[in-house]
């Protein structure tokens, strides 16, 4: 069986914005359901701050993997890893073990940073507009990033932004 591919998930503003004060900077209802739908029964893999931020723990229907290298982290429902290694490991082994074939990244900024050179795809949601914040996601390369897919989403019921999902896969040699 091949290796579950590894894919990263973001929402971003048109200056890469991610994060302010350990939050979303926008609610989008329908880029909700659409992360529930690409995460449904795959394992995720997330940092201590994206496990703090999330409302609900742990993510229903997904193995949880949070890496912290707080030996006192606490994240019940959910597999702490001291690294990132670890995580992906035991991650990609619970895929291969369900004949999954994705594991996904859902932040925050660190974990993006150390797993885009390592990501085979990448799942993001260009939120259209522009503001300040604390956590950006990494320049997206064109010379490494091939966009797949782009689909305009006009804001509708519960969406702060108009937005396009986009779907980018890793050229290769």
């Amino acid at each position: 069986m091949p290796r579950p591919k590894l894919s990263l998930i973001v929402a971003m503003s048109e200056n890469r914005v991610i994060g302010r004060d350990n939050s979303l900077p926008w609610h989008l209802r329908s880029d909700l359901k659409m992360f529930k739908a690409i995460t449904q029964s795959k394992p995720i893999i997330m940092g201590s701050k994206t496990w703090d931020s999330l409302p609900r723990k742990p993510l229903p229907g997904r193995l949880n993997l949070v890496c912290s290298r707080d030996l006192k982290f606490e994240a019940e429902g959910a597999v702490i890893c001291e690294t990132l290694f670890e995580a992906l490991e035991i991650a990609r082994e619970h895929a291969a073990d369900e004949g999954g074939d994705e594991v996904v990244v859902i932040g925050g900024a660190n974990i993006y940073a150390q797993t885009i050179a390592k990501a085979d795809r990448l799942y993001v949601t260009l939120v259209h507009t522009t503001l300040e914040g604390d956590a950006l996601f990494p320049e997206i390369d064109p010379a490494v990033w091939a966009e797949t897919k782009s689909e305009f989403v006009e804001k509708g019921e519960g969406d702060d932004f108009d937005f396009t999902l986009k779907v980018f896969e890793r050229i290769r040699p």
